[in-house]
């Protein structure tokens, strides 16, 4: 494995990096304090990332994306989620699962998403169903050329922006050696399909200006041309995206522990007390030390896992091992910066009183960190079984 980066994937980092701090960070106090992000902010975030070439980098150059390998698409990630989360996602990289779409499904969504004229999301937490996914009640039930679609979704991010949801459903049950299992269906479904409705989700303390939203199905009517992949084989194109955005949920983290910590370092290297910087004192400098080494070991894995895939070697492993340290050490630098600083830390003046609230949420969604170290687990002891 080498992590040396080649001229063009240095000049796509500056490029991310540059496009941040100039078109990304100027509208962050104010999302934050209004939680909210402006249609005229949003578009104008749009045609930029489309200009600039970065908008859907993460979608095949056959379909008009931009072709980035797992790697190089890690290293941007970084770069981006240095920013307010709902800034950054603007930059939109559709969900990849969109990549078994077939036939018409091609140039009625796949292709327009790619191009920013039409926003996904994507549509599976329920209520009762948050890590044990097969206990979803949502169903979908087939009438003639239709499915019939019934339940209801929360913690659905985003669908205030979305022009259509990928939305996973029960579609009927199989009876294994572990006993009945449910089958799970993925539709396409249109915002505005009569017996689908949307109404405002949670507060959330994480990720102001990124809103969650409730999704409510009743007898809502879809056709079958609507599904996306196979009939019950739902998990099929879902554990493709899974891999892809526990990657990206750790390349982001990175991203905001490198921006925590570098304030902690400047303080650290600047701010006097007793005599002396306070770099000098161990109490701080070890501080500092740990949360380097801390971020260097988070940041291999990562690029570990994102190598392996350009070489189709990924383990579910790999990126459970890349998503659960990654948001793990988060944690650790975001509460260790606002200790460096002190009061000051926890001001809106800065931006590290964001970071340690937003942190919170990346150790529950896309997988807790719990099921990360079952499926870590798991892969150590199936050989035995």
């Amino acid at each position: 494995m080498d992590f040396g980066l080649s001229n063009e994937q240095q000049m796509i980092i500056d490029s991310v990096k540059s496009f941040v701090e100039k078109e990304l960070y100027p509208h962050e106090d104010e999302v934050e304090k209004s939680n909210k992000i402006e249609d005229s902010v949003v578009e104008k975030i749009k045609q930029k990332a489309i200009e600039s070439g970065i908008y859907a980098c993460n979608m095949p150059e056959i379909h008009g994306g931009g072709g980035l390998d797992t790697l190089t698409l890690c290293l941007l990630e970084k770069e981006l989620g240095k920013a307010n989360f709902g800034l950054q996602y603007i930059v939109a990289r559709p969900s990849n699962i969109l990549l078994a779409c077939k036939g018409s499904q091609v140039d009625n969504y796949l292709l327009p998403t790619i191009r920013g004229e039409k926003v996904d999301c994507l549509a599976m937490t329920e209520p009762n169903a948050g890590s044990d996914v097969r206990s979803m009640k949502c169903k979908a039930e087939r009438d003639g050329e239709d499915f019939v679609i019934n339940g209801s979704k929360h913690f659905i991010s985003h669908a205030d922006m979305a022009d259509f949801v990928i939305l996973f459903a029960a579609s009927g049950v199989e009876q294994t050696s572990r006993g009945e299992k449910k089958k799970i269906t993925s539709f396409l479904v249109d915002m505005g399909t009569p017996g689908f409705s949307v109404e405002p989700g949670y507060n959330s303390v994480s990720h102001r200006g990124y809103h969650n939203f409730i999704l409510n199905f009743d007898n809502c009517r879809v056709h079958e041309s609507q599904v996306l992949g196979d009939v019950d084989h739902g998990f099929d194109v879902a554990n493709e995206w899974l891999g892809a955005t526990r990657l990206s949920v750790a390349a982001m983290c990175l991203g905001r522990a490198e921006r925590a910590l570098q304030i902690a370092t400047e303080w650290a290297a600047t701010r006097e007390q007793f005599g002396q910087r306070i770099g000098k004192f161990q109490g701080v400098s070890f501080k500092l030390a740990d949360m380097s080494m801390e971020l260097q070991a988070a940041e291999l894995l990562t690029l570990k896992a994102a190598w392996k895939d350009t070489q189709g070697e990924m383990t579910n492993s790999d990126a459970a091992m890349a998503k659960l340290k990654a948001t793990e050490t988060l944690a650790m630098i975001s509460d260790e910066a606002i200790q460096i600083l002190g009061g000051m830390g926890l001001m809106d003046e800065l931006p590290l009183e964001r970071i340690w609230r937003d942190h919170r949420v990346e150790r529950i969604w896309d997988g807790t960190s719990e099921i990360q170290r079952h499926i870590i687990s798991r892969s150590l002891l199936r050989p035995f079984e």
